[in-house]
C-alpha cells in the first residue's frame, strides 16, 4: 500500500494495481458451449514454457502465449478474439469489488485466528494458560465436540472479496489503477476486479507499491 493526497489535502491510503492490458483468448456462446462467457489472458509467457495444447489454443485466437487465463461473464460490450481490454474501462467506475487470495499465515491459535481474549481476559474456561482455547465440550454427554467449534488451525489462504472500494485515479499511460484502502493478497498476486456499474469482470495484476511513487 501507499498513500496519495486528495484535492482537499487529505492523505488517503490506497493500493496500486497494474491493470492489463488483457487479451481475449476465447469467446464462448450459448449455441456452442451452453453459456456465454469471455476468456481473458494476462501477462506474456515464453513459448518453451507453454504446453502444446495451450499453444494451439493461443494460435487459434491469434495471440501470444499468456501466463494467466480466466473466464468471465456479463460483459456489457461484445468482444471478439484478439481484442484488448485496458484499464480505461474503469474511467467511469466510482466503486469496485476486489477478489483475491488472502495471505497464508499457517497454523495459528485461537487468539489470533478467532480473537479470543488471551492475557488479561478470560477465554472459554481456561485456567492458567493465557492463550489456550479452554473447554471445548462436556464429558459423558454429548461425548463429542460439536462441528464449528472455534479452535486453532489454518489461517489465511482463502478467497476473499472486499466490496465497495473507491476508485481514486486511473492512470492509462502506465495501466495503473489506484483504489482506496487495502485489498486481499500480497504484492504481485493476481486479483479480480468487478466494476459495480458495469457488472463486468477484469483480470488484473497487483503491482508493487513502489510503483506509486511516480509523479502523477
Amino acid at each position: 500500500m501507499t498513500s496519495v493526497f486528495s484535492a482537499d489535502g487529505k492523505n488517503v491510503p490506497c493500493t496500486v494495481i497494474e491493470a492489463g492490458p488483457c487479451v481475449v483468448t476465447q469467446v464462448k456462446t450459448v449455441e456452442k458451449d451452453g453459456y456465454a462467457a469471455v476468456q481473458l489472458g494476462f501477462q506474456d509467457k515464453k513459448e518453451k514454457h507453454t504446453t502444446k495444447p495451450l499453444m494451439g489454443h493461443f494460435k487459434r485466437a491469434g495471440v501470444t502465449p499468456k501466463r494467466h487465463l480466466a473466464e468471465f461473464k456479463e460483459f456489457e460490450t461484445e468482444l471478439n478474439l484478439g481484442d484488448t481490454i485496458t484499464v480505461e474501462m474503469f474511467n467511469d467506475a466510482s466503486f469496485v469489488d476486489v477478489v483475491g487470495t488472502s495471505k497464508g499465515k499457517g497454523f495459528q491459535g485461537v487468539v489470533k485466528r478467532h480473537g479470543f481474549g488471551g492475557v488479561g481476559q478470560a477465554t472459554h474456561g481456561q485456567h492458567n494458560r493465557a492463550r489456550k482455547p479452554g473447554s471445548i465440550g462436556a464429558c459423558s454427554y454429548p461425548a463429542k465436540v460439536f462441528k464449528g467449534m472455534r479452535m486453532g488451525g489454518q489461517l489465511g489462504g482463502d478467497r476473499v472479496t472486499v466490496q465497495n472500494l473507491q476508485v481514486l485515479k486511473v492512470i492509462a499511460d502506465h495501466n495503473l489503477l489506484l483504489i482506496k484502502g487495502s485489498i486481499p493478497g500480497c504484492k504481485g498476486s493476481i486479483v479480480l476486479i468487478l466494476a459495480l456499474h458495469l457488472f463486468s469482470y477484469f483480470f488484473l495484476l497487483l503491482s508493487a507499491t513502489y510503483r506509486c511513487k511516480c509523479k502523477h
